[in-house]
């Protein structure tokens, strides 16, 4: 009796042909055309969690230095201090805020009423190129508001 071994043999052809060592090469292919996007995704997730996380900030601390300011002037200075702050600590570009008081009618802000700040601002996606104006396109907006109650003792001067 002869014993035959696939591997040795070279008399039989196998006939869905030879597919050894294919199998790495799909995976490696598969998981690159995966893996791109995937990475693509979590740090455009990234970004877009951090700047709505520094909106979030901003408008939660200009309200509250605003409301527990003495007056219009120390208002002003100490929301451009908080705004500058937190732009560079997490980066936020072109900021836009706006403050309104609840209710409406007098000069804002005043003693008793309820702040609101929103912050406006936009993310611009990774590796999006700045040709015919492609990053504006491809730019996430981000709004956060936060309320307040001006304290009592601020001072109408």
């Amino acid at each position: 009796m002869l014993l035959s071994n696939r591997s040795t043999d070279t008399a039989t052809e196998d006939p869905l042909g030879d597919d050894r060592g294919s199998a790495a090469l799909e995976f490696i292919l598969v998981g690159l055309l995966l893996l791109v996007p995937l990475v693509y995704l979590v740090v455009a997730l990234g970004l877009v969690q951090g700047q709505s996380l520094g909106a979030e900030a901003a408008a939660r601390h200009v309200a509250r230095a605003v409301s527990t300011a003495t007056d219009a002037a120390d208002a002003r200075a100490r929301a451009d201090a908080v705004l500058v702050a937190v732009s560079e600590e997490y980066g936020l570009d072109d900021v836009d805020l706006s403050l309104t008081c609840a209710p409406a009618g007098a000069a804002c802000p005043r003693a008793g009423a309820t702040l609101h700040v929103s912050v406006r601002t936009s993310v611009t996606l990774p590796l999006v190129p700045p040709v015919l104006e492609l990053d504006r396109i491809a730019a996430v907006p981000i709004e956060a508001s936060a309320a307040h109650k001006v304290s009592r003792f601020w001072s109408e001067r």
